[in-house]
């Protein structure tokens, strides 16, 4: 049971995800990576627009309500250090980077909060 149900979220993750990098496209991103592990965590999607470069969180919850608790601390500077790892990858010189994260629930447009992370 627990199996099917991590299943069954792990598949709802890959839709959101998938959704997210769609909601970026239109807004003029250029969808770099997917699901990028390093050792020190996972970047759901790296985008880039002109000279910004934005490490994305996306998270997916069954309730507007339910989203407002789905980012904390903890899991943000987790994305920052896969971030932080990942960025001579990514980042060019004179390029700014960023953690973003991209909200949704059933019903509602995607939330796109910017500059999440200002470190520690």
């Amino acid at each position: 049971m627990a199996e099917a149900r991590r299943k069954q979220a792990e598949s709802a993750g890959r839709r959101a995800e998938t959704l997210a990098a769609w909601w970026l496209r239109l807004k003029g991103w250029r969808i770099l990576a997917k699901r990028v592990r390093t050792p020190l965590g996972e970047v759901d999607l790296v985008a880039r627009r002109g000279r910004m470069v934005a490490f994305v969180e996306v998270k997916h919850r069954a309730t507007a309500r339910e989203l407002d608790e789905a980012i904390d601390h903890h899991r943000l500077r987790r994305v920052a250090a896969a971030a932080e790892a990942l960025m001579p990858r990514f980042v060019r010189a004179h390029d700014d980077a960023r953690i973003d994260v991209i909200l949704l629930a059933p019903g509602r447009l995607p939330r796109h909060l910017t500059h999440v992370w200002q470190g520690d």
